[in-house]
């Protein structure tokens, strides 16, 4: 990822909660095998998993799991994206016209080392998929969702589905577990920008509107406040 300075951000906190915001991850992966050594899958990666296994084959010390030896990246994507114009910015256009059109955008990358638990029916392989089909289900039905009980819906559980069912879905699943070594976070909304440039897009995107312009209003007016104090300290 192209990382100037001035769009990164470093607060492990704040990358963390960005993935569990944007679950949706693309893991890459390059290994030889009788697929595209380049793979790059959203979730399920069950497709990329088998490529990797046939490159690998079983490990006589883990039978039931495989490790790749050079690193993997997942990158998630923000949910909010769009095309800046030229137009928005109010001060520098009018000022001396040298403006450009960008794209502001959000992403945080994961790197890290790659280990598939590819036999459920292993009790420790089947315990880690119990246990990541359990979290992620509760995850996802409380923060994407928003069911939490109280004046809100239940949440969705694992147990409201037939023990049996879940067991045969269970080893259908190649269970991804990845260590991260590295992550990196980029908030691309302007920030640098001369106050009364942003000024121009946040209002810019706010008569936009929609799913779209409001929040990348606020995500322009947010990183600038906080561009704003990082750069003070």
């Amino acid at each position: 990822m192209f990382l100037p300075s001035v769009h990164a951000e470093t607060d492990t906190i704040i990358l963390h909660q960005f993935i569990r915001e944007n679950p949706l991850g693309m893991l890459i992966t390059g290994v030889t095998s009788s697929l595209d050594f380049l793979q790059c899958t959203h979730v399920p990666f069950n497709p990329q998993a088998k490529g990797i296994m046939e490159a690998l084959g079983e490990d006589s010390n883990k039978p039931n799991s495989i490790s790749l030896e050079n690193d993997v990246l997942v990158v998630f994507n923000g949910k909010h994206n769009h095309y800046v114009t030229p137009k928005y910015y109010v001060e520098t256009k009018p000022d001396s016209g040298k403006v450009v059109p960008t794209w502001n955008y959000s992403a945080v990358q994961v790197y890290g080392k790659l280990t598939l638990h590819y036999d459920s029916k292993a009790p420790e392989v089947g315990a880690f998929l119990a246990k990541q089909i359990r979290d992620l289900s509760h995850q996802s039905e409380t923060s994407i969702m928003g069911y939490t009980g109280g004046e809100s819906p239940q949440p969705w559980k694992v147990g409201d589905a037939p023990e049996r069912y879940i067991e045969l879905m269970q080893r259908n699943i190649v269970g991804v577990e990845i260590r991260i070594d590295r992550i990196q976070g980029k908030f691309k909304m302007g920030q640098e920008m001369r106050a009364g440039d942003r000024e121009g897009v946040m209002k810019g995107f706010a008569r936009l509107g929609g799913e779209t312009g409001e929040p990348i209003s606020s995500m322009v007016r947010e990183r600038g406040a906080l561009h704003d104090e990082r750069k003070k300290a």
